[in-house]
């Protein structure tokens, strides 16, 4: 997992053959681009934008991926991201390839809070199990991009 702004971009770029390209689709999104996938570099690299309100932990599922990695950018709104190693997740739903995503129960032991603001990524690997759009203190509306990049 990584975190940081987007404007630290660069140095990440390296890190994966898909980064230049996402990196460079995220900071000329249009935040009045409408809600749908996008294919930036064909099925091997998308764009999902997302609108939402943030939910109680409580009504929010753990996930994780297999064949994709996430870039998470938050471009409005806040909200709390669980983050732990999905070796210590209980699974609830099995992995779906055509989804490619498994869904875990509340873990029993700590995990990290990430405190997602505008202008902020996180970078999730098959091996990060990951709770998205956790209220912060209260519901609040959100933008986000969740790249799909396969790793």
């Amino acid at each position: 997992m990584i975190q940081d702004q987007l404007v630290h971009s660069a140095q990440y770029e390296g890190l994966h053959p898909s980064f230049p390209q996402a990196f460079a689709w995220l900071k000329a999104f249009d935040p009045q681009t409408p809600d749908g996938k996008y294919e930036i570099a064909g099925p091997a690299l998308t764009a999902g934008v997302q609108r939402y309100t943030t939910k109680p932990d409580s009504e929010k599922k753990w996930e994780a991926h297999e064949v994709f990695g996430d870039i998470q950018v938050l471009f409005a709104g806040e909200e709390i991201c669980g983050h732990t190693d999905v070796r210590t997740l209980t699974v609830t739903e099995p992995y779906k390839p055509e989804k490619d995503v498994a869904k875990f129960a509340h873990p029993s032991q700590p995990t990290t809070r990430l405190h997602f603001r505008p202008g902020s990524f996180t970078v999730f690997y098959p091996q990060d199990g990951h709770q998205p759009g956790v209220i912060v203190d209260q519901p609040a509306e959100v933008l986000k991009v969740v790249i799909k990049f396969k790793v």
